[in-house]
């Protein structure tokens, strides 16, 4: 089968003629890939950036976490699912016995494996993922809607971290699909003025703008624009999904004494911030990473209420077959969200 491989410590992909994965365990689905997004995770292993040399135990690796398919084959014990159903994949897999997920919290498993990079993913014409990773897609949501759903819920997450009220100031840092996706979802829990902030990034925050986040503001364009101005006062809350390390002191100079700062990108080195200030304005620090299985069923109703809505994240089309090719877009920047179809033979762009 076609699939598309790190296959070495450097940049790049691979496009392979692979073994088409079957069901080994009971609990194997096997799924035939309908769509999937490529992450700005993805991009960074593309790229061979710092924070994903941890990768280069595991390949060659099939990359690829965000998708949706059908049902091809499924393992003797399971369960609720059969060849043909339309389902979602959660990519983060978990071991079920450690002290986190005996109490309930297996976002915090102490041994998680992630489709796509520390087993074989979706960027391939089939996928093998286990049955308790699986969702069923909403009746009225395609294919291509369906692979959203794990961009959606990392910014799910990262507001719940946040715990964003009706009322607050947001500034959102980073353009790409998870710093969208928080600022749409910060708005829909009740914030009352969202900020979007991107640099360089006037093709990304003008999806942002169809997707009716109004106030966005791209520091390539406007460095010297004041910011706690254009939010209408101090932040309560900001979130940085940019991965620069710098951005860490500029949000903490936006936001308000007692605000929180909730930090969701991958940092290629240290972050350095004022401390002494940080602790006498009181601010709060917080991490936001992956999601959690209630996370996953909250968004997929989310996404079955307003789809048509959030299809506008989807700003580039391709088929499979030119991965390689969507890959190149989204790490120029152009792309809100590069989504390969395998019923596609031609690339769709707005």
């Amino acid at each position: 089968m076609l699939a598309f491989q790190k296959t070495d410590a450097a940049y790049g992909l691979a496009r392979m003629e692979a073994a088409a994965p079957v069901v080994a365990a009971g609990d194997d689905i096997l799924i035939a890939v309908e769509a999937v997004g490529i992450c700005g995770s993805d991009v960074h292993a593309y790229e061979w950036t710092d924070g994903y040399q941890f990768l280069a135990t595991h390949l060659p690796r099939t990359l690829g976490h965000e998708v949706s398919g059908r049902v091809v084959d499924t393992g003797k014990d399971v369960v609720g699912f059969a060849p043909g159903d339309r389902v979602v994949v959660a990519p983060v897999v978990v071991c079920g016995h450690c002290s986190a997920c005996r109490i309930g919290q297996p976002q915090f498993c102490a041994n998680r494996s992630i489709v796509g990079f520390h087993r074989d993913g979706a960027f391939a014409e089939r996928v093998v993922v286990p049955a308790a990773n699986c969702f069923r897609l909403p009746d009225g949501v395609d294919a291509e809607l369906g692979a959203l759903i794990e961009p959606l819920c990392v910014a799910g997450n990262a507001v719940d971290v946040a715990a964003v009220q009706w009322g607050d100031r947001v500034i959102v840092m980073g353009a790409g699909p998870i710093g969208v996706g928080i600022a749409w979802l910060a708005r829909r829990a009740g914030a009352t003025s969202v900020l979007l902030i991107g640099k360089d990034d006037g093709a990304r925050l003008a999806a942002a703008r169809r997707l009716g986040l109004e106030r966005t503001l791209d520091l390539d364009e406007d460095g010297d624009a004041n910011v706690t101005a254009l939010l209408g006062g101090e932040a309560d809350i900001v979130f940085e999904a940019t991965g620069v390390p710098e951005s860490i002191e500029a949000g903490l100079g936006w936001l308000r004494p007692g605000g929180v700062l909730v930090a969701t990108g991958i940092h290629a080195r240290p972050v350095q911030f004022d401390l002494t200030r940080f602790v006498r304005l009181k601010q709060q620090l917080r991490a936001a990473y992956d999601s959690s299985p209630a996370t996953f069923a909250r968004m997929l109703s989310i996404l079955a209420e307003n789809g048509e809505a959030l299809r506008a994240m989807i700003t580039h089309r391709l088929p499979l077959a030119a991965t390689l090719e969507g890959f190149e877009i989204a790490a120029s920047r152009q792309a809100l969200k590069v989504m390969l179809l395998a019923d596609s033979d031609r690339a769709v762009t707005p």
